[in-house]
């Protein structure tokens, strides 16, 4: 009898330790067991640094000045000239090249004909069949001087994109302005809207634009006839 008896509490001992163990299993479910169950506090990793689609949809290239060709200085004939190039790179021609204000000239203003400048550059950007189309304006104008007389004047204006030291566009414009009032400064807006690239694939396009005296002029002259060799 004692014996079963001891037989007895065991068992029901087992059977309140089982339960006990059930019930703190379940308790502690949310904490999980080893680990599995827990919340992920792991910080998410760092962006992708490549540029997104969408980015690149709206990527415009800025367009820039280099220095030396926001200005352009004309002068009386007797006054002093640029230095003209003969021998020009094809690179080097389709960049913007230092205007007469960028050349080291004696101190002659009385014999300035007008000074043009640029004030402000914009652009627009748009796509369509694997090509980037861009329309860049140069906002700017013409302050008369001493041996100004009203009429139109040329200016050199060139437009560029680069893409890195590879030349994708290059024109040299030029551009006429009708200056009637010797007396106050000609307001002018020029466009080029025919600046066509491949679509960058990233944001690494260059624009520029600026006044382009540097490339050597073409030839109006018509070529002289040779004269026939003298017969005996």
């Amino acid at each position: 009898m004692a014996f079963h008896s001891f037989n007895g509490r065991f068992v029901a001992g087992l059977g309140l330790a089982g339960f006990m163990l059930a019930a703190a299993g379940c308790q502690s479910s949310d904490n999980g067991i080893l680990g599995f169950g827990k919340k992920d506090t792991t910080p998410p990793p760092p962006p992708d640094p490549k540029v997104l689609s969408s980015q690149l949809q709206a990527y415009c290239p800025k367009v820039t000045l280099r220095d030396g060709t926001a200005f352009f200085n004309t002068y009386a004939k007797s006054g002093p000239k640029p230095k003209k190039k003969t021998d020009v790179p094809a690179e080097e021609a389709a960049q913007p090249a230092a205007g007469a204000a960028g050349v080291d000239q004696p101190d002659d203003s009385a014999k300035i004909i007008y000074q043009a400048s640029i004030t402000d550059v914009t652009r627009d950007c748009s796509r369509a069949n694997g090509s980037l189309s861009m329309k860049i304006a140069v906002a700017g104008k013409v302050v008369p001087g001493p041996m100004f007389t009203p009429g139109t004047i040329t200016m050199p204006i060139r437009i560029a994109v680069m893409h890195g030291t590879e030349v994708l566009y290059s024109q040299l414009h030029s551009y006429q302005v009708q200056v009637t009032d010797p007396s106050s400064a000609t307001q002018f807006v020029f466009t080029d809207s025919n600046v066509v690239v491949p679509e960058p694939t990233a944001k690494d396009y260059q624009a520029y634009a600026g006044y382009d005296e540097g490339a050597p002029k073409v030839a109006t002259d018509k070529p002289r006839k040779k004269k026939a060799a003298a017969t005996n």
